[in-house]
């Protein structure tokens, strides 16, 4: 096939194009070299795109669209060896620190020490993802790539981007399944490891703290604002109170505190986990930025409890309390894909409505199955202990009737 065959760009033949992108992927040695070798191959890909465009307007024998289409496999087989290269060299970089997570702040740290995004190295957050499933899928079948651009080939298709994708998809999904099953297998593992370790710290240490601190909240006026107080219900305890109670010293160094707090008392409930050694960080003396890998205690995230009542409102009708998560050191996180959604219908559950401020038992039930070795404490717990956790509080020896 001679090169007016095939479409040229300026005096470079499609199979000259190819040819460079090869080399330039079988010659790579840097990331960006790694780069280039896809962007090479990307433009081969684009050029016999168009030719085979045109061929098909001018009704050009079957021949010459084969051979342009040909051309445009072999660029695109070149391509999905770029990305899969470009996958491991991503995620090895992320391992290293040099390019930052997903979710990892850098807004407060200082630029000299700040990491690389996928946009600084010319990847965007789409591509990454490519070529991560391109990668999954030739762990999964390292012939599958070359074996779908022949199939498209013989059925006279053509081999396009959309179409190698689609036919790798099955094959990135079951690796991807594999990796996050390995990965939940690997985090059970640590959760009973580290449970082993707290248990037996010379003093009793507790992986998981679930509190739910007796806040007392000052009404606008106490003639017509405290028919509803909790005072009424039971002692309640002033800011400083709480934050003087020595919960840190019953954290193990890994571990996770679950707090509930209600949305008028939300600072204050900070001012709560700093003090108990859950929202601190480590910042510089003298920039005072965040130190890079320094995080050991920090607010993560809360959920919303629907309640079918009104519970608070001077500002709005409040129906919902929060229960915040925070930790400190490294605790293992909760099992990928057992997560619970921050807000669902199934939330609104209401507890015992005789029972003044008692909560539903779908929150702690999870903590549970999240955390079954690890040792767990309630603090102001009502009744008996749940099984396998120990409980402290008032009203904690109470047996419920």
């Amino acid at each position: 096939m001679s090169a007016s065959a095939l479409a040229t760009t300026g005096h470079a033949s499609l199979p000259a194009l190819v040819r460079q992108a090869a080399n330039a992927l079988a010659s790579a040695e840097t990331a960006a070299q790694v780069l280039d070798a896809r962007d090479k191959a990307g433009a081969a890909y684009d050029t016999a795109k168009r030719a085979a465009r045109i061929h098909r307007a001018r009704r050009a024998h079957d021949d010459v669209i084969a051979a342009v289409h040909r051309a445009q496999a072999d660029a695109l087989e070149i391509e999905a060896g770029a990305k899969r290269r470009l996958a491991d060299e991503y995620d090895n970089a992320q391992e290293r620190g040099e390019v930052g997570k997903r979710g990892q702040r850098t807004d407060i740290v200082p630029a000299e020490n700040k990491v690389a995004t996928a946009e600084d190295i010319g990847l965007s957050r789409k591509q990454v993802f490519e070529a991560r499933q391109i990668r999954d899928a030739i762990q999964s079948d390292p012939t599958i790539v070359g074996r779908v651009l022949s199939e498209i080939l013989t059925e006279g298709e053509e081999p396009t981007r959309a179409a190698l994708k689609r036919a790798i998809a099955p094959a990135a999904t079951v690796m991807r399944h594999e990796a996050q099953q390995a990965k939940k297998e690997r985090r059970n593992v640590r959760e009973v490891e580290l449970a082993a370790r707290q248990a037996a710290l010379p003093a009793k240490k507790y992986g998981v703290i679930y509190a739910d601190p007796e806040w007392q909240f000052t009404p606008y006026d106490d003639d017509t604002g405290m028919d509803r107080a909790a005072d009424n219900h039971y002692p309640t305890s002033d800011l400083l109170t709480l934050m003087r109670r020595d919960v840190g010293a019953i954290a193990a160094p890994d571990c996770v505190l679950f707090m509930w707090a209600t949305v008028p008392m939300l600072v204050e409930a900070i001012c709560v986990l700093d003090a108990w050694g859950f929202a601190w960080i480590d910042r510089d003396p003298t920039t005072g930025y965040l130190a890079p890998n320094k995080t050991r205690c920090r607010y993560v995230s809360h959920w919303a409890w629907l309640k079918q009542r009104i519970i608070t409102g001077y500002w709005n009708r409040g129906k919902h309390e929060v229960l915040l998560i925070a930790t400190r050191g490294k605790p293992v996180a909760p099992a990928m894909g057992d997560q619970l959604e921050s807000w669902r219908d199934d939330f609104a559950i209401e507890a015992d409505a005789s029972e003044h401020s008692a909560k539903p038992d779908v929150f702690a039930e999870w903590i549970e199955r999240q955390w079954p070795n690890t040792p767990k404490i309630e603090l102001n717990r009502r009744g008996a202990p749940r099984d396998g956790w120990e409980a402290w509080g008032l009203e904690a020896d109470e047996v419920a009737a």
